[in-house]
């Protein structure tokens, strides 16, 4: 696998983004799912429409499967504790 230089900016998005989808999957109160949802929404824009991906043309989906990866790990060990 390739390893990509993220900016901190779509690191920190990443990992609010996996924060935010445990919440809502864990989350009862049907208000809070849709600020939850709504958050779900404004951050995978935010995601898709990073400047870095126009730096990576032709290798873009295996970016962000290297995001994903990168940012899983230190958010499902925060979630263990």
């Amino acid at each position: 696998m390739s390893s990509y230089d993220f900016p901190d900016d779509l690191l920190h998005t990443q990992r609010a983004w996996y924060t935010a989808y445990r919440q809502l999957a864990q989350e009862e109160n049907p208000s809070q799912t849709t600020v939850l949802r709504r958050t779900l929404q404004r951050l995978s824009v935010r995601i898709a429409t990073h400047p870095y991906w126009a730096t990576i043309p032709g290798r873009a989906p295996a970016a962000r499967m290297a995001l994903r990866q990168q940012t899983w790990a230190p958010v499902a060990e925060e979630a263990r504790r």
